[in-house]
């Protein structure tokens, strides 16, 4: 829980004044006025080529509440590529630092009921200026990796209690992109077949398991041998190295990983079939855009962010009806986040880590 205490200087995180976030809470410091602080992972930097120069744990200021806006007490948070592009400075402007991280988040409101967090600002208005577009947390507004979170009341969602909070923790992006790539955007139905490319991060990960559990034909391909092995544990039929051939095409492609498997992802699909697209992890420029197959085979290119708050509700609903739960890789305290953050850049994890409070 967030306490007073005078401030010490300003943006200058803990361990660079060599003392512990629980320690700090007693220090006073004589003529500096009394803030309420809190322990968080936030972006201190913007560095393009080693985003991981500017992330900084510390003490910043616990959020105040605005109206129509609700304090959350965070129990878990969980990571997304989304983290590392912002301390590359995609979506955050350097005017908006320090900007506390982390979009997802399960934990436990003002009035003491358990909640996820829908991480979309502005979708409905709710909270935010008429005019103002929507965004993902920590765009404009200070993120998860903290042990309290401010949103508006509208994005709280009651935590299924079949869930526990750090499951929960992963639903609201990765998951929720899955969801809505595979059965909004994607239009597939039990039956259907799908490739899923660049099994183990957090959208594919996810898309394997939820596809499976719809009754889909699932196809995924990983560079590594291991996270091929643990894709058809999760049910995929079939899991090839990147680029492989597949036994059959596809009826829709989900593709995050961008430039390296894009051709792939268009020659993979049926005439009439979709393309899915939600992200680029190995950059936005392909070598071959594939338009002659695009046009002649009438395919669609469909773009996904994100999802709405009753695609959210209904995939809680969904994980705690049929008893499928997130794939996590690891949980790690707060104050261990860096080891987090470094095991994601490197592309080791299979599955969502998690931060704990």
């Amino acid at each position: 829980m967030c306490v007073p205490f005078r401030c010490p200087a300003p943006h200058r995180s803990l361990w660079q004044q060599g003392v512990s976030h629980k320690a700090a809470w007693f220090r006073r410091a004589v003529g500096e006025p009394i803030v309420k602080v809190m322990f968080a992972v936030y972006a201190a930097r913007i560095d393009r080529d080693q985003p991981l120069s500017g992330l900084e744990l510390g003490e910043r200021p616990a959020p105040e509440v605005r109206p129509g806006w609700s304090a959350v007490n965070v129990k878990a948070a969980s990571l997304n590529h989304h983290d590392l592009w912002s301390l590359r400075g995609v979506g955050l402007a350097e005017d908006k630092l320090p900007m506390i991280l982390g979009c997802d988040a399960a934990g436990v409101d003002e009035d003491g009921n358990e909640v996820v967090l829908h991480s979309v600002i502005g979708q409905s208005g709710h909270g935010v200026g008429p005019k103002e577009p929507r965004s993902i947390l920590t765009e404009r507004y200070q993120g998860t990796f903290a042990e309290q979170v401010a949103v508006p009341t509208w994005n709280i969602l009651p935590k299924p209690k079949e869930l526990s909070f750090e499951e929960a923790a992963c639903l609201p992006t990765a998951w929720l992109t899955a969801y809505r790539m595979l059965f909004t955007n994607a239009g597939v139905r039990p039956g259907d077949s799908v490739l899923v490319q660049g099994a183990g991060g957090g959208v594919a990960t996810a898309a394997i398991v939820l596809g499976k559990a719809a009754g889909l034909r699932v196809f995924a391909t990983s560079r590594d041998e291991a996270k091929r092995k643990r894709a058809l544990e999760l049910g995929a039929v079939e899991a090839v190295e990147s680029g492989a051939r597949l036994p059959q095409r596809v009826d829709a492609v989900i593709e995050t990983v961008g430039a390296a498997t894009w051709s792939h992802s268009v020659k993979s699909l049926k005439p009439g079939g979709t393309l899915v697209i939600s992200g680029a992890t190995s950059g936005d420029r392909p070598s071959h855009a594939e338009l002659t197959r695009i046009f002649f085979l009438e395919l669609k290119i469909v773009g996904s962010t994100m999802g709405t708050k009753d695609e959210l509700e209904d995939l809680l609903s969904f994980c705690a009806a049929t008893g499928v739960r997130p794939v996590i890789d690891e949980v790690l305290p707060m104050d261990r986040a860096r080891e987090g953050f470094e095991r994601m850049e490197s592309g080791e994890q299979f599955g969502k880590i998690v931060l704990t409070n």
